[in-house]
């Protein structure tokens, strides 16, 4: 290995480091309380050696959102195995719930802070590329399903949309706690119980 790729291995490691600390941060403190000086006291850098990497806590944030948009794709892997694509469909909202109900903090951090979108204004980018390539995913499917007879007069994008909207609906109110004080008679079953019911409704279309 020459001097060059050895320092690039370096500094990716080193890049690597710091995300790994601040999701764990992140998780354990929440969003205000992590900062570039904690950061940074958690690897045992300077300051200084963070902001080489990284411009503010949004730029650190976008990409902790990446990686987790990457985890919840390489979920999605074993759909492929799955000829029938309304059967693709279900076990697509069953793994995406199964994601956020496991992983509450960054689904939070996926699709309701502010931090990443920030960024992305910041930086005056103009496409949402990991929330763009998720909903791209969804519409491929249900355009398959319309193709193979479901779904007749529905519109694709629209549909897709309404599609993706319920089942974040669903994980949203039960990681923000919105379940627990409305005294349903399940709440420990109803994210299940509401994405069966809605299963319901597509077996019908």
């Amino acid at each position: 290995m020459s001097s060059a790729d050895r320092k690039a291995k370096k500094k990716e490691e080193l890049k690597a480091l710091i995300l790994e600390a601040s999701m764990k941060l992140f998780v354990e403190k929440g969003i205000e309380q992590t900062t570039i000086r904690n950061i940074a006291d958690a690897i045992d850098y300077s300051i200084g050696t963070v902001y080489i990497y990284f411009k503010d806590k949004n730029a650190i944030f976008h990409a902790l959102h990446t990686q987790c948009f990457a985890e919840l794709g390489v979920q999605f892997r074993v759909l492929y195995d799955l000829n029938d694509p309304m059967e693709r469909l279900k076990a697509m909202g069953k793994l995406y719930i199964q994601y956020a109900m496991d992983n509450p903090d960054k689904y939070d951090l996926m699709f309701s802070l502010k931090a990443p979108m920030e960024f992305l204004n910041d930086t005056q980018a103009n496409e949402w590329e990991e929330g763009t390539a998720s909903f791209e995913v969804l519409r491929t499917v249900v355009q398959e399903c319309i193709m193979a007879g479901h779904f007749k007069g529905h519109r694709l994008e629209p549909l897709s949309y309404l599609i993706w909207g319920c089942v974040h609906g669903l994980c949203s109110l039960e990681i923000r706690a919105r379940t627990k004080g409305v005294l349903l008679k399940n709440p420990d079953t109803i994210v299940a119980d509401g994405y069966d019911e809605f299963l319901k409704l597509l077996d019908k279309q």
